[in-house]
């Protein structure tokens, strides 16, 4: 069964107008003005209940390609998201070198919070991708937290909790460039719709940091495109992609 069944635009569309919005940080009104300028009449009210339905499923479809830690060493910290007139907090992580790892968003600030986040980014892991140092803030939340997850077994007894501020600047720096993504957003109504929208942006921040790069068969734009169709089975398969993308690179080594 497709994916778009019942919808009254092809999911090629769908897609690229969810994969936009998440990308590039506007609004729904002016992407619904750029999306009519190229020929697609659609609602911005539309537009955000395709956002709110995909978006998850982008980043769902695309996990295992896009998260892969390639330091042991993290930097975790949670920022600020307002959702409903009031303060929400998204836990991030990434590696020393700015990959996104994961995130969580939550209601709370404590250590249960900072547990479910932390269980969250070790689940799933191979051995060789578990974090040999975990770097904090001097919140007093993750350390119980990490303890309580070494006794249960979810986090590796030799793993360090380190505090030094200094060294979460990859982070601090990262929640940045997120926020450009969300600051059009000018608010969020629910923690639910919030989550949905965040984990669109969280997503296509990894994909335009490179962090798909071995199945983004071209290593541009337009195979960005084509990595988020392959996961809805639009479009021409990996292997025939690779043929189609291997055939042109011979003409133009010939012409």
């Amino acid at each position: 069964m497709s994916d778009f069944k019942g919808r009254h635009f092809e999911g090629e569309i769908v897609l690229w107008a969810v994969r936009w919005y998440c990308r590039y940080g506007i609004s729904y009104r002016d992407l619904e003005q750029m999306m009519a300028e190229r020929g697609v009449s659609v609602d911005h009210s539309t537009i955000y209940r395709w956002v709110q339905k995909y978006a998850p499923e982008i980043e769902k479809r695309l996990r295992w390609q896009w998260r892969c830690p390639r330091s042991t060493s993290w930097r975790v910290d949670e920022t600020y998201v307002k959702v409903g007139g009031k303060w929400a907090y998204l836990y991030r992580a990434v590696d020393k070198h700015g990959n996104t790892i994961d995130f969580y968003l939550s209601p709370t600030r404590n250590t249960a919070a900072a547990k479910r986040f932390l269980s969250k980014a070790l689940n799933g892991l191979k051995e060789w991708e578990t974090p040999t140092v975990i770097n904090t803030d001097k919140a007093p939340t993750y350390g119980p937290a990490l303890a309580e997850l070494k006794a249960e077994g979810k986090c590796p007894e030799e793993t360090e909790h380190r505090q030094a501020k200094y060294l979460n600047n990859v982070v601090e720096a990262d929640h940045g460039k997120l926020k450009q993504l969300i600051r059009p957003v000018r608010g969020f109504k629910t923690l639910k719709t919030a989550y949905a929208t965040i984990k669109g942006f969280e997503v296509m921040r990894a994909l335009r940091k490179g962090q798909a790069s071995s199945f983004n068969i071209t290593r541009d734009i337009p195979g960005e495109a084509r990595l988020v169709e392959r996961a809805f089975n639009l479009g021409p398969g990996v292997l025939a992609e690779a043929v189609q993308f291997i055939s042109q690179q011979l003409e133009l080594q010939d012409a």
